[in-house]
Parts: C-alpha cells; structure tokens; sequence
C-alpha cells in the first residue's frame, strides 16, 4: 500500500519481513486501534486440514478442544513436545467442514511436515493455501469480500480477520481503507500484542517454554485460549496437567518497562541480570520483542524467572529494566513496583 516502509536493520526479524512495519508515523498509527485500523498480516502462512477425519485429528494433537466444535468456531491453539514444550502457536478457525491454521511463516514449514507425519491411516488433506490475512482492529468487517471472517480477542480489542487470495489483498485492502479504517504497520500491531503479553514463539520464547509460562495461553473462566485444560489426552498433556493442578511456573513471560535514556535498547535474546552494577549479578531472563509504545514508550515481553519478578535491580544490556505490575501474579506484587515504574518514565521524560 502507499507509505509502506519496510523493517529497519534493528528490526529485520524473519516474522517481521514481507509486510509493511509501519507507513510513516507507527505511534499515531497505534491510535487508530481505537477507532478502526487496518493491519497487513498476509506475511502468516495459512494451512488447510481437511477431510471427514480433520475434527478429531487435530483434536487428538493440539492443546484446543476441536473435536465437536461448530462451524466458525475460532481460537489458538499449541503443538507441544513429549515434555509440554511449545513447539508451535497457531490460529485455528473451522470453515464448514475445514480447519484453517494460520502460523508465522518462520514455523510454518515443520508444522507442515508435522501434521503429515501423522497422519498414517487418518482421512485427512493437508494443503498450504494461497490465502492472506487483512486484520482489522478496534472496528467492525465492512463487507468488502474474502473467503472468510472471523473474530478473536486481541488484549484490549477484538481483532477481526479477513481471509483473502493473495492475488486479491492490494484491492481488498483499498476497498476497506475506502470505508474509513486506517492503515497500521505491524510495529503498531506488535506494540498491542507486546502489551496484551501475547508471544512470537520466536522472539520470545526458548527450547524450554511451557504453556502456563504465558498466563495469556491459558484457558480461564469464559476467556477461550490456547489451552483447553479439560480435554483429553494429547502430547504434552501430561506437564499441562502437572502445573496447573501441582505447581507454578518457575518463569514468567512479562511485559517489562525499559529505560528510554539508554544509549541502546536491547534485542531479541539479550540476557537479563540482576543485582548491583558494581557487585555479582546473576541471570535471570532474555529479553524478546522489544518495541516502542505510542503510551509507555519502550517495552518489551521478557521470560523472567519468577524470584526476579519484583526485583527493581535488573538490566538487559544498557538498560534498566522493570516488571509491570500487572503482569505479576497477586500472591507476588506489592506498590513498590508501580511506584518504580512512574519514576522511571518521570527520568525518561527529563533527559
């Protein structure tokens, strides 16, 4: 579209290539969320399950309840290894009687050969469409085509997804700008998803995630997420089962403030330490998606071991860094932290 610019050399991350980063003014396209924005999400690979098997076989290897679900049904959903580590974060979407998967592209290409490894004597099709996604944000779908819609929460908004051909997507995308909804790079849309603590399993995790790591993944009360803690067995299962009725998490994945006034923001994987600049220090996390917010500035999702979660002494390369309070549990939190927070925005609002 008009004005789309690419990532920057900071910012060139595989899932971020393909698709415009922002078109010209990333915060104030940020604001558009509120009343109707348009995001480029064609660079997601989307996969076709069919088959009169596709319901039960899908059920039987991902977290989500999908064996009985009706047409249009919509939620996320992880493929897990042998010990409960995410291996992969998808959409999944019933059309009829398909399941549509869409997945960063960077893990599109061994889901795929997942799934058709296990197959064996399952009546299923696995297809890569040629399908793009036109999200649109804060607003409702104008009726501008598409081979199919659906609705999913995206933290303080609904997200509302356009299924488009790819050859279609420049002319679909106008014809929804036409009816007043504002074009958003993916920088805007990445600062709602760092803010909603929801992850790029490349960015921010490691080899070692679990589900109950990212709160956001975990089904509670109405909130429908990636994992259905009351279906049965699947790969995986068996750590899911043990955390959530045994344990807690030894780590968090946290939305932390950074500190504007350093000279470099850190990157994706950059270690997190804790303790005096001048005495032992220990670490206790990496940083992830790092991003500025239109409000808060620079942020970032962290992991974080949960002993540093309240810590007011932990750095990620030049900068401080700190937990939002709203991301730690209640049995953890205390006002210190949301005091530590305003004085450091009050120190970045000085320099």
């Amino acid at each position: 579209m008009p004005g789309a610019t690419p990532p920057g050399d900071t910012d060139q991350h595989p899932t971020h290539m393909g698709v415009a980063w922002h078109y010209g003014n990333p915060l104030t396209e940020q604001r558009h969320c509120a009343t109707g924005a348009l995001v480029d999400r064609s660079h997601r690979t989307v996969i076709r399950v069919s088959g009169p098997d596709a319901a039960t076989f899908l059920h039987n290897l991902l977290s989500q309840k999908l064996d009985d679900v009706p047409d249009g049904f919509s939620a996320s959903a992880l493929n897990l290894d042998g010990q409960g580590r995410i291996l992969h974060y998808l959409d999944v979407t019933k059309v009829k009687d398909a399941f549509y998967l869409d997945i960063s592209a960077v893990d599109a290409e061994s889901l795929v050969d997942y799934l058709r490894a296990m197959v064996f004597w399952s009546q299923v099709e696995i297809t890569v469409t040629d399908l793009g996604i036109l999200s649109i944000i804060g607003a409702e779908v104008p009726d501008v085509g598409g081979e199919f819609s659906r609705q999913l929460p995206f933290g303080a908004w609904v997200r509302h997804d356009v299924f488009v051909p790819r050859g279609a997507l420049v002319d679909v995308a106008k014809r929804i700008i036409e009816q007043g909804i504002e074009p958003m790079g993916l920088m805007a849309y990445t600062a709602e998803r760092v803010r909603a603590g929801l992850p790029e399993r490349s960015l921010d995790l490691d080899d070692k995630s679990i589900p109950h790591e990212v709160p956001a993944l975990i089904n509670r009360g109405e909130r429908i997420a990636a994992v259905h803690l009351d279906k049965g067995c699947y790969r995986g299962q068996e750590t899911v089962a043990r955390v959530e009725n045994l344990g807690r998490p030894p780590r968090l994945l946290t939305l932390v403030h950074l500190d504007g006034s350093a000279p470099t923001l850190p990157t994706p994987g950059t270690p997190i330490v804790m303790g005096p600049a001048t005495g032992r220090q220990r670490t206790v996390g990496r940083i992830g998606t790092v991003i500025h917010d239109h409000e808060f500035g620079p942020i970032a999702l962290a992991l974080l071991k949960r002993a540093a979660l309240t810590s007011q002494a932990l750095m990620a390369g030049e900068s401080a860094i700190l937990v939002d309070p709203d991301f730690i549990p209640a049995e953890e939190q205390s006002q210190a932290g949301r005091v530590a927070i305003n004085r450091l925005r009050g120190s970045e609002t000085q320099q």
